[in-house]
């Protein structure tokens, strides 16, 4: 079904948004998001996407436009990276706070300062507590099609709340792979035009999208938005199960293992370093070490119960952030060490910091900390990989 192009990430991103058909694309170019943006506008310019193009001058602005235009139900999509993102943070909560369906692109890339263009998690981790939903993918077809189950997600009446799609800077956004594009038709199918919710503001029933909620209404606003966050997660599953019976291809939900069942250890991984740490897990298995892999595609709502199944009967785990919460560990690893509390079960959980600033996380740095989960001889809860200096 559909064709085969050899696409980066970036262009996976906009092929997956020119599917969508969304009404309102308000972009500002940054790296190493600005392939995305470009390849949108020149499918605006070409007549394939009939929308609204709105070349904003500004992170902060392009995130104030997609609320204006999504607080009147047209399907809005945006993106952005690292410093972009943190410009727009004062956006965020309003977008959902309003419960207003916008998707955004996130090329993930590190913070200032020093400076640096290349990729880790900071960026996203830095606003985990906006109050979207926050999926990070391994590859550019997962891209694409994460692109489109979104739009779905994001608009669906028991969800409205926006998106924001993680895709390693670099690493997914400039390496090409071959992807299958599906048909238009088939997306329409999947996806049908937005049609708005009772909330939307319109000319027969003008509102105020911005009220005051003193003491005695704020926190039913904000536990009624956390819980319908929580409950989005088996919303998430049903659209990935109702892609792969359309398109034949499912990301396992909130939660995907590989070659987990009988494990006995497991390695977590967030977005493009699953790929790498297959090959080591696929070479280990042929060495017959019984290891696998958690591979976590949704970082909020965390998917606790999920996570917990995934991991089955394991020993020991180890996360690998590619982030650091400064002065504390990992984020998804304080993230996980919650949840195995949580279940009440005794499970090693180790901590594996690599990735910062781009920094290559090898396959010798992954099969080192699959022997380090084995042994765990001198194995302290937090290590860092490939760090030139000492500690």
């Amino acid at each position: 079904m559909g064709q085969y192009a050899f696409l980066n990430g970036n262009e996976a991103v906009a092929f997956g948004v020119k599917l969508s058909r969304p009404n309102v694309v308000a972009a500002y170019p940054i790296t190493p998001q600005t392939k995305a943006v470009e390849k949108i506008s020149s499918f605006v310019q070409n007549g394939e996407l009939a929308c609204e193009y709105m070349h904003v001058e500004s992170e902060h602005s392009a995130m104030a436009c997609s609320i204006g235009a999504s607080s009147v139900g047209a399907r809005t999509f945006t993106a952005t990276s690292s410093q972009g993102l943190l410009y727009m943070a004062e956006c965020l909560p309003y977008a959902s706070g309003a419960r207003l369906p916008i998707v955004m692109m996130n090329a993930n890339r590190s913070l200032a300062t020093p400076w640096n263009i290349y990729g880790d998690q900071m960026d996203a981790m830095f606003l985990l507590n906006a109050g979207w939903v926050q999926i990070f993918v391994e590859d550019a077809q997962e891209a694409l099609d994460v692109t489109i189950q979104s739009f779905k997600l994001a608009e669906n009446q028991s969800v409205m709340a926006p998106v924001m799609i993680n895709l390693d800077g670099f690493v997914l956004t400039h390496t090409y792979e071959k992807v299958n594009i599906p048909t238009q038709e088939s997306v329409d199918d999947f996806l049908p035009k937005f049609e708005g919710s009772t909330h939307l503001m319109n000319d027969e029933t003008p509102m105020s999208m911005c009220i005051t909620a003193g003491n005695q209404h704020n926190m039913e606003f904000k536990i009624k938005q956390h819980c319908d966050l929580v409950r989005s997660l088996s919303v998430l599953e049903d659209i990935d199960l109702e892609f792969g019976e359309k398109f034949g291809r499912t990301y396992g939900g909130a939660v995907e293992g590989y070659r987990h069942e009988d494990a006995e250890v497991l390695l977590v991984t967030t977005g493009s370093v699953t790929g790498t740490a297959r090959v080591v897990i696929d070479e280990m298995r042929e060495r017959g070490i019984k290891v696998g892999l958690v591979k976590l595609r949704v970082v909020r709502p965390f998917p606790s119960e999920r996570l917990m199944d995934v991991i089955g009967n394991a020993s020991a785990i180890g996360v690998i952030d590619k982030n650091i919460s400064f002065g504390y560990e990992g984020t998804i690893y304080t993230n996980i060490n919650s949840t195995l509390q949580q279940s009440q079960r005794k499970i090693a959980a180790y901590n594996f910091i690599g990735g910062i600033g781009g920094r290559d996380i090898t396959r010798e740095d992954i099969a080192e900390m699959v022997e380090n989960l084995l042994s765990r001889e001198n194995l302290e809860a937090v290590s860092y990989y490939n760090v030139r200096c000492a500690l």
